[in-house]
């Protein structure tokens, strides 16, 4: 099965009334196509002003990133856990980064408001190369994968939520599987926000936005190994990783911890406080992102760390 980005699967905000364009059995894979972030169609050349890029007809002003779907899943409820397989992520040939565009406060203390930039980057593999020649490694990744609030009316695609959303956490990359409660009836999946390459905290604001090419695998489960999922949660190739998202980082800290610490005790028969001893010397925090009106901290388990 394949999803193409087109005026009858794009969309720029969450929302539970909106009609699925697909529907999948548990356990069908499924082909997306993604635009980047801003709905462009082709790269900008850098002539005239970024906002006048070429954009797919379907983008309306004032809309956020631009997603693919909602897919449904067969027999999903609210209370179920759905299982996002990531079985490969392909980036475009081109990508955009941005900095300095936006009036924030942390723009405004790294004092880079009067000097803004735009990174063009051809992306060729596993290489990306921008408008002076400075290269990365590709890494990509969908930066939004998330399901819609239950309650009515369009949310905003920016900040990300306990049910996924817009989490630009790096280590969602091939080979992982996301976890997300299902919040309405049919989960309604929507992804995009291509990334092909980003760093922890994602801190101009952007990654190497890009369209992108995904592989998901939907499956559902009564819960994750005896655990509700109230946040995300996900098995990385970096291992076990488990996110809070928050108006400051200490809340977003707990959040994270507390889900690893749920996590450690059924997976090791240990009581909490024996699973923080342990995360002390095994787990690793990470800023997720400090850009998206809340912010984000995963926790990392590595794999072979506790045996």
């Amino acid at each position: 099965m394949e999803l193409l980005p087109d005026a009858g699967t794009l969309h720029g905000w969450f929302d539970a009334s909106l009609p699925p364009v697909l529907l999948v059995q548990p356990g069908d894979s499924v082909r997306i196509g993604c635009l980047d972030s801003g709905w462009s169609t082709g790269p900008w050349d850098g002539v005239g002003d970024l906002a006048d890029r070429p954009r797919h007809l379907a983008w309306e002003p004032g809309t956020g990133h631009a997603l693919t779907g909602p897919v449904a899943v067969a027999g999903a409820r609210p209370g179920q856990v759905l299982a996002v397989r990531v079985d490969g992520v392909v980036p475009g040939g081109f990508g955009t980064t941005y900095c300095g565009l936006r009036d924030t406060a942390l723009n405004r203390r790294l004092r880079v408001l009067d000097v803004p930039t735009v990174l063009r980057w051809t992306i060729d593999g596993d290489t990306a190369t921008d408008q002076d020649g400075h290269t990365v490694t590709t890494r990509p990744f969908l930066g939004v994968l998330g399901v819609p609030p239950a309650g009515p009316g369009r949310h905003s695609t920016v900040p990300p939520r306990w049910h996924g959303g817009n989490l630009d956490c790096r280590e969602l990359v091939a080979s992982s599987t996301l976890y997300l409660p299902v919040t309405v009836p049919g989960a309604l999946l929507s992804v995009g926000d291509g990334h092909a390459a980003q760093g922890d905290g994602e801190v101009s604001g952007t990654a190497i936005e890009c369209p992108v090419t995904a592989d998901l695998t939907l499956d559902l489960l009564p819960d994750l190994h005896g655990l509700p999922v109230t946040t995300p949660v996900a098995s990385t190739p970096a291992g076990w990783v488990t996110m809070g998202v928050a108006d400051d980082l200490d809340e977003a800290t707990a959040i994270a911890l507390d889900a690893m610490l749920d996590l450690m005790a059924v997976l090791h028969g240990v009581d909490r406080s024996h699973a923080l001893a342990l995360a002390s010397m095994l787990v690793d925090l990470r800023v997720t992102q400090v850009v998206n009106q809340v912010v984000g901290v995963h926790a990392v388990l590595p794999p072979g760390r506790l045996r």
